[in-house]
């Protein structure tokens, strides 16, 4: 099965970008994986699917596969780059549009800067939605990892992220302790986990070792989720500027019930077509 795909990033953050409303494509979970694989496949953190809408109203539908195979809810990084395919692709002249996700609809917006705003909706702190077993709705919990006990914040911006604040992301145990967070038994659904350090109340510095696709360059979600956490907690202060490996994010949220806004790049690398394995 031959699939026409652009290749794409938002800092580094890589996916492959299909048009599924001009070919028709149903993607079986070993295909993303041989999509995702980097010697043998194209290669990418994940693959972002562009359907039509499902609901009235609505601009498109916004699939997501991690480079395991998994489906997931949402990605920040990917959902910029949905925005900037869909207006160089010309499937529409709106530089605000409406998509559909597996968590709910987002809005990502083209800047006249060339940058690309996403309202990445309302952040979720309750246990059961995260979701995160806990007796507890406290903001800072205690999770153990390898025999030792971490402070973390339980928060869900459309996926899961455990956040903990660390005093140098250079040294964070993320290549270990990453895997050992996405799994822990608390976390029913598995979930990305964020190290953060605090430079000062309007800047970061930012690891996630990402859900089924390991630690990425850069994670959407994973910055709206360390913010909000950060705010949350008194160490920041709106606007936040992420620094990440492969780039900046600016994060801008009020706390309480309010949505959070990313701003930041999206990049097309190169087009191409391949031959799937059936």
């Amino acid at each position: 099965m031959k699939i026409r795909f652009t290749k794409m990033h938002g800092l580094g953050n890589d996916f492959v970008v299909i048009d599924a409303i001009n070919q028709s494509i149903e993607l079986s979970a070993a295909q993303a994986r041989y999509l995702a694989d980097r010697r043998f496949g194209v290669g990418c953190d994940q693959i972002l699917i562009v359907e039509r809408a499902q609901q009235a109203g609505v601009d498109f539908r916004y699939r997501i596969f991690n480079g395991d195979g998994s489906e997931v809810e949402q990605c920040g990084n990917g959902a910029r780059c949905f925005v900037r395919f869909v207006l160089d692709k010309q499937l529409s002249d709106k530089h605000e549009i409406s998509v559909e996700t597996k968590s709910g609809l987002i809005s990502p917006r083209l800047e006249a800067s060339g940058e690309v705003t996403v309202n990445m909706g309302v952040p979720v702190f309750e246990p059961a939605r995260v979701p995160f077993i806990s007796d507890s709705a406290a903001l800072v919990q205690a999770l153990e990892v390898d025999g030792q006990n971490y402070d973390i914040t339980a928060v869900s911006m459309g996926n899961p992220h455990a956040v903990q604040v660390v005093a140098d992301v250079d040294q964070a145990p993320v290549a270990s302790h990453g895997p050992l967070i996405e799994h822990h038994p608390r976390f029913p659904a598995r979930v990305n986990a964020g190290f953060m350090q605090v430079l000062d109340a309007h800047n970061i510095r930012l690891r996630v070792f990402e859900r089924g696709a390991g630690e990425t360059l850069a994670c959407g979600t994973g910055a709206c989720a360390a913010v909000v956490a950060g705010i949350s907690r008194g160490l920041l202060q709106s606007p936040v500027r992420v620094q990440t490996r492969g780039g900046e994010l600016s994060i801008a949220w009020q706390a309480g019930n309010h949505p959070v806004l990313m701003t930041g790049p999206a990049v097309s690398v190169f087009e191409g077509e391949i031959d799937l394995p059936v």
